[in-house]
């Protein structure tokens, strides 16, 4: 089989990451975690998954309908790390519901028109109507981080961007749309196996990008502008959640019930949606 990249994530495995990192991937069962800081040694069990997920389902579809009844407008920005699981979040999400309330928005790089508008404009054009759900798999945080680390955009548009940025934030509150960022967060071992599972896996190749290949010797790099951007951008008016994602299916878990939290919709079941476990889900701190 091919290897996309010419087998530059396997390459970098064997060359390029650290020892200790290598030596993770290669002693680890297969659901343990890797991260040591991460509360839990192994992945929650999958029937004990399946009964909260059911659960959840029902609300988020309940939710829907009480968004769609009201009017309430619902816009969740997923960012995180590479390979952190915002793809399989976000269809945890939707995957039961009315897709004509409920979208994705996931763009991709800006046309040469688009570089030309003020940076949010083809952001904005995806915001929600009456009723609607957004979910920005990736969003304007872009800018902050992933172009930063690359070079991709000079440092005078990344400070006029952390200057605009919380008015405007506050005018999609001010708005009245009900306004989430959610970050998810992954060890360095676990996202180099997530990296090295997709490429060798021919129905999960598409996800890989020449960003994603680039980055992994980056990793010290994005760390200082997560850091720096969780610092200026964690508002009061639009906080970060930040979910640990070592264990993708407790990570789903945590953002649906984020999710349902934020908004009330008739006959919702407190107790099907559960206590949100803040050994993985909180704010900025604890990526510490």
């Amino acid at each position: 089989m091919t290897l996309p990249f010419d087998g530059a994530i396997s390459r970098y495995f064997r060359e390029g990451a650290p020892a200790a990192v290598r030596k993770a991937i290669e002693k680890a069962g297969k659901d343990e975690i890797m991260t040591a800081s991460y509360p839990y040694r192994d992945e929650i069990k999958g029937k004990a998954y399946d009964a909260q997920m059911e659960g959840l389902q029902i609300e988020l579809a309940k939710m829907q309908a009480g968004l769609k009844a009201t009017g309430q407008r619902l816009m969740v920005v997923f960012e995180g790390r590479d390979a952190a699981g915002k793809g399989g979040t976000i269809k945890a999400v939707t995957e039961n519901m009315n897709p004509r309330q409920a979208y994705v928005v996931a763009l991709s790089k800006p046309t040469e028109r688009e570089s030309q508008q003020w940076y949010f404009q083809r952001y904005v054009d995806w915001f929600p109507a009456k009723g609607e759900i957004a979910l920005y798999d990736r969003s304007w945080y872009n800018r902050a981080m992933i172009e930063h680390v690359f070079g991709f955009c000079k440092p005078d548009q990344r400070e006029k961007f952390f200057r605009q940025l919380p008015e405007f934030e506050q005018m999609i509150v001010d708005e009245g749309i009900i306004f989430l960022k959610i970050w998810l967060e992954v060890g360095r071992a676990e996202q180099l196996k997530r990296f090295l599972d997709r490429e060798g896996d021919l129905l999960k190749q598409w996800k890989l990008s020449q960003i994603d290949v680039d980055g992994l010797a980056k990793w010290d790099a994005y760390c200082a502008a997560i850091d720096e951007t969780m610092e200026r951008t964690h508002f009061k008016h639009a906080p970060w959640t930040v979910i640990l994602s070592d264990d993708k299916k407790r990570a789903r878990i945590a953002a649906i019930q984020t999710l349902l939290g934020a908004v009330e919709y008739a006959g919702k079941d407190v107790k099907a949606i559960g206590k949100i476990d803040g050994n993985i889900c909180g704010g900025p701190k604890l990526r510490a």
